[in-house]
C-alpha cells in the first residue's frame, strides 16, 4: 500500500550506495544472500529472546533488501536475481512468525494463522506476475523490478513493519498477527478482484 509513496524517497540513497557497491564489481546475489544471513540470525534472535537485537537484525536485512536491486540496477536485473531475491524474502518472514511460535503455547495459533494468512497474498501476488508477462504488462510504481509487483494492502513496506514490531512489543505478538492476518486476507481479496479486471 505504502511502497510507492517509500520508493521515491529510499531509491535515490540506495541507488548512491548501490553504484558504489556495484564498482568494486561485486554481484546483487551476494548482497541477496548476506541479507538472507541476516534474516536468519534476525530468527535465531528471536528464539533466544534478545528482540532488540532481532529488530536490528531485521532492519538490516531489509537495508540489503533494497541494495540488492540497486546494485543489479546498475548491471542488468536478471530472471534468477529477481527468483532469490523473493524466495529469501518469503522464507525470512515465515521464519521470523515460525520463532515467535516456537517461544510459548500461546504463539502458535496466532502464527499459525499468520502463516496461513500470508500464503494469500503470496500466492496471488506471484500468479499475477506470470500471467502479466505472458500479457507483457509492466510497471514501475514500485520500482524497476525482474517481474510485475502487484500492489496491496500488504506490500513489502507493511510487512517489514509489522515483523519489526513484533519484534519491539513481543508480548503483543497474538494480536499483531490477528490484525496483520485480516489485512492480508482483504490483500488477497483486492488482488483477485484485479486479476478478474484485468485478465478476465
Amino acid at each position: 500500500m505504502f511502497d510507492p509513496y517509500i520508493r521515491p524517497l529510499i531509491d535515490p540513497p540506495l541507488n548512491h550506495i548501490g553504484k558504489k557497491i556495484a564498482s568494486y564489481n561485486i554481484n546483487a546475489n551476494i548482497i541477496t544472500l548476506i541479507g538472507f544471513t541476516l534474516g536468519l540470525s534476525t530468527i535465531l534472535f528471536i528464539y533466544f529472546e534478545n528482540y532488540y537485537i532481532a529488530a536490528f537484525f531485521l532492519a538490516l536485512n531489509r537495508l540489503f533488501d533494497g541494495l540488492d536491486g540497486a546494485v543489479a540496477r546498475q548491471n542488468t536485473l536478471t530472471n534468477f536475481g529477481g527468483f532469490l531475491d523473493i524466495v529469501c524474502d518469503f522464507i525470512i518472514y515465515a521464519g521470523i512468525v515460525f520463532a515467535f511460535a516456537l517461544l510459548n503455547d500461546g504463539n502458535q495459533l496466532p502464527a499459525a494463522f499468520l502463516i496461513f494468512s500470508f500464503i494469500g497474498p503470496i500466492t496471488s501476488f506471484l500468479a499475477y506476475a506470470i500471467i502479466a508477462a505472458k500479457k507483457d504488462i509492466n510497471t514501475q510504481k514500485r520500482g524497476k523490478k525482474s517481474f510485475y509487483h502487484l500492489g496491496g494492502i500488504c506490500e513489502g513496506t507493511e510487512t517489514a513493519f509489522i515483523l519489526i514490531l513484533m519484534c519491539l512489543i513481543p508480548a503483543h505478538f497474538p494480536e499483531i498477527c490477528y490484525i496483520y492476518g485480516f489485512l492480508c486476507w482483504l490483500t488477497t481479496i483486492g488482488r483477485i478482484y484485479c486479476a478478474w479486471v484485468d485478465f478476465s
